[in-house]
């Protein structure tokens, strides 16, 4: 899974590169991603993810990870943070409680 953001799902896109004359040549656009530890106030701990930078923006725009991942479709996150979402809703239900 390299290469992806583990929060927003943002992958590797091609496309081509176009000269003046018009020639097309294939390249890649990569995702800018960056290896972040990210805290969980719930949880307590700190989680250490491979995301890019719109996404860490977005994250602090929510108020936090938690936030974050509780607003956040399943669909567009890894297996690490559908788990984590996992555990924060569970906390989040035991406080409730």
């Amino acid at each position: 899974m390299s290469r992806v953001c583990e929060l927003s799902g943002k992958a590797v896109m091609s496309g081509n590169n176009v000269s003046h004359a018009l020639n097309r040549t294939r390249r890649k656009f990569r995702p800018n991603l960056i290896k972040a530890k990210l805290l969980s106030d719930i949880l307590g701990q700190s989680v250490s993810m491979k995301i890019s930078t719109s996404a860490l923006r977005s994250v602090e725009h929510n108020g936090g990870l938690d936030n974050f991942l509780v607003k956040a479709s399943d669909a567009s996150l890894s297996l690490k943070a559908r788990r984590l979402k996992k555990l924060v809703k569970k906390k989040l239900a035991d406080k409730a409680a």
